[in-house]
């Protein structure tokens, strides 16, 4: 069984073709649904040499499938966001330290210790709903600071206002981590000018405004906070890792997370950089799910294996990552 520790000491592409493979033979083996998908499309443990020829479940498995090695148990269960009448995906999490050490090295890798910030986590749509892989990071983020202020805001735009004012003068590192239509709703009825602040989006609209392109959100945030730019988290219910943007529209993977873009038309055929597809994920440390996974999200990739979101193939299923077009 791969170590998780491997997984998380990945510094260079030879390692991450290795941990791959060996994540890759391990689901095979142990993972039931993924082994029946491989074997109808003709592949088995023996038939994949490189990471590039490893096949991805598409994701919508996670809705119809219970994806979890064989002979474990969730300690939790993660559910998608959606609007009504929709299904949603179930990723069934048998180790939450794995997702717990996964989004702590990843934060860091970005931006330092969270201990360092003030937490500010602006996430209505999620918290009225139980499941929440995003609530379950963001509350560990929370209790990880070393600061009182930080905590969860549902929809007190004027306190949170105050207290983003205070936390300027108190010169404080602070996150403003914010669904895209809360933070919209504070631009607009309480701006605070605090040029420090990292405001960073996770998601789209959840029904609440009109989509928007990427600038035109950007334009209206960097002007209400009076800072340079707006971070954002790409992540789903169905991995436990994220990328992250530093404003300028191009996210960057963990060393143990890599994107790779497929043809629209040959769902088993890569593109090359600057050319727009559909988003395939590796995310090693779902070892006891699916680490290969095919999104419903457009992209491409750019120069140094930064990628980009472009959209979705079905704008009528809009959901839990981060979907502005742009």
């Amino acid at each position: 069984m791969p170590k998780t520790d491997s997984i998380f000491s990945i510094h260079n592409e030879e390692v991450f073709n290795q941990m791959a493979l060996e994540v890759f033979r391990y689901q095979y083996q142990n993972n039931a649904v993924y082994r029946q998908y491989l074997n109808c499309l003709g592949h088995n443990e023996d038939t994949v040499r490189h990471y590039r020829q490893i096949p991805f479940l598409p994701i919508d498995f996670f809705k119809r499938h219970d994806i979890i090695n064989q002979g474990l148990k969730p300690a939790i269960t993660f559910t998608s966001s959606g609007t009504t009448g929709m299904s949603f995906s179930r990723h069934l999490v048998a180790d939450l330290s794995i997702y717990e050490k996964s989004f702590t090295r990843s934060f860091e890798r970005f931006f330092g210790p969270a201990n360092d910030y003030v937490v500010l986590a602006l996430l209505p749509s999620y918290l009225e709903r139980e499941g929440s892989s995003l609530i379950y990071m963001a509350e560990k983020l929370i209790k990880t600071s070393a600061f009182s202020e930080s905590g969860f805001y549902l929809n007190e735009y004027e306190q949170l206002s105050r207290l983003l004012s205070k936390l300027k003068s108190e010169k404080k590192k602070t996150i403003l981590l914010g669904v895209t239509y809360a933070l919209l709703d504070l631009a607009e009825q309480f701006p605070v000018d605090f040029p420090d602040l990292i405001v960073m989006e996770t998601g789209g609209m959840k029904g609440k405004r009109k989509e928007m392109v990427r600038q035109e959100l950007h334009k209206v945030l960097t002007s209400a906070f009076g800072v340079k730019k707006i971070y954002s988290e790409y992540g789903m219910t169905e991995l436990l890792s994220q990328a992250y943007s530093k404003g300028d529209g191009l996210f960057t993977t963990p060393p143990w997370m890599k994107v790779l873009i497929r043809d629209t038309n040959d769902p088993f055929t890569f593109l090359p950089e600057n050319k727009t597809g559909g988003i395939n994920v590796i995310d090693l440390a779902n070892l006891y799910s699916c680490s290969f996974i095919e999104t419903k999200d457009l992209g491409k990739l750019h120069p140094g294996g930064n990628f980009e979101i472009l959209g979705r193939f079905d704008n009528s299923d809009v959901r839990g990552c981060n979907l502005l077009v742009g």
